[in-house]
């Protein structure tokens, strides 16, 4: 049997790569919050 991934919305997807570049923090970092 294969884990089931946590879906995400596209908006919180969008968000999460903003903070990435307005940031600079490391995707790792920003995926964990």
């Amino acid at each position: 049997m294969g884990r089931q991934r946590r879906g995400f919305t596209p908006e919180y997807k969008d968000e999460a790569v903003k903070l990435v570049i307005n940031t600079g923090r490391p995707v790792a970092v920003v995926a964990r919050e």
